[in-house]
């Protein structure tokens, strides 16, 4: 239960957590789960979200506490002033800023692929805004280490304490439960890759399309939205290359869709070019599945050593890194699986609430 009167008051801005089909939403929705669970923490801690997510307030309500969001709050004459003891900003992009300069300030940075997305205005904005973050920071939290490098290779950071916290992997073991007795709509009659992510240029899904051309009896699921420039491409190099019959996108998909295109897969493939994570890696490391990842970005430290890993993206170079790897698993196949089920039980939310409340701690007992 909630205490009365705690001592200190930590403020999450946690907006996005009104939409839970967002990345920042899932974020902000686990870490709050984990927090919540914090109980020796709470007795003295009031932790407070920022959220209209009558859901979520209904699940948490008798752990933590909850501020209404306003969006009006996001522009600086109309900042929230009620004072905490500290406030942690939880991703980079927020808009949400306490009025006092003198808060304590905890900053969570996911990654700063805006440096290569963004041009022009935009661009001079998103950096103005994160360096406007990192002055006024008392610590700083990065999802993983390449996150923290490339944050140091484009920003000036202060001599603050910085950590890194990796995400938890949202899949338990009740994810087996889920899918039992679920059939999706799309279901493959052939081996299947299985790929998922939001269907833009910089997660690379048309080198897999590209990749099928040199593999036989073999066919590939894709599942993101499909409102996207980059999904027209994607479907116009299907019908240049004629593969109709063997590429599927599948656009949005249920969570227990998801998890039946992860049970049943050959293989996950993930050739993404920026990733600050790359939680669908370990997503389909729950299920043992082999991963075949771009060695780019932060994926080869979320994959580890039993991933597979294209060095570039020519067709049959990706091809044969393909079968070459699926030789290897099928080979080694029990070494493979147990590996893959354990690395993904590696990453919690619970290890990463338990990683940032000792870190509040630090932060308010200055």
């Amino acid at each position: 239960m909630k205490k009365s009167h705690p001592t200190k008051s930590i403020f999450l801005e946690t907006h996005n957590i009104n939409n839970l089909h967002s990345g920042f939403g899932q974020f902000n929705y686990n870490l709050a789960r984990a927090l919540s669970k914090e109980t020796e923490f709470l007795r003295t801690h009031e932790i407070i979200l920022n959220c209209n997510n009558s859901s979520v307030k209904k699940e948490l309500y008798d752990k933590i506490s909850f501020n209404t969001y306003i969006p009006i709050t996001r522009y600086p004459l109309f900042r929230i002033r009620k004072k905490f003891n500290l406030w942690h900003s939880v991703n980079q992009n927020t808009k949400i800023e306490p009025a006092s300069l003198n808060s304590p300030y905890l900053l969570t940075i996911h990654d700063v692929n805006f440096i290569e997305e963004e041009s022009g205005k935009r661009l001079n904005f998103r950096i103005n805004q994160l360096k406007s973050k990192i002055k006024r920071s008392s610590a700083i939290v990065y999802i993983s280490e390449f996150t923290k490098q490339q944050t140091h290779a484009h920003f000036d950071i202060p001599k603050i304490p910085e950590y890194v916290i990796y995400n938890g992997n949202n899949f338990n073991n009740n994810a087996l439960d889920i899918i039992k007795n679920n059939q999706p709509i799309y279901t493959p009659n052939k081996p299947f890759i299985f790929s998922i992510g939001q269907i833009l240029e910089k997660k690379n899904f048309h080198v897999l399309i590209e990749m099928l051309r040199h593999l036989k009896d073999v066919v590939l699921f894709i599942a993101g939205g499909l409102k996207t420039g980059y999904a027209e491409i994607l479907k116009e190099k299907i019908q240049h290359f004629k593969l109709e019959s063997r590429v599927v996108l599948l656009g949005s998909i249920s969570e227990s869709d998801k998890m039946f295109y992860y049970k049943n897969c050959m293989a996950f493939a993930f050739p993404s070019l920026r990733e600050g994570f790359g939680l669908p890696v370990l997503e389909a490391m729950t299920f043992g599945k082999p991963v075949f990842l771009s060695n780019k970005t932060s994926l080869p430290e979320i994959g580890g050593d039993h991933a597979f890993y294209w060095s570039n993206f020519d067709a049959k170079d990706m091809a044969n890194v393909f079968e070459m790897g699926m030789n290897t698993f099928e080979d080694n196949k029990d070494t493979y699986q147990t590996a893959y089920i354990h690395r993904s039980k590696q990453f919690t939310w619970d290890k990463a609430a338990l990683d940032y409340t000792a870190i509040y701690k630090s932060i308010l007992e200055k």
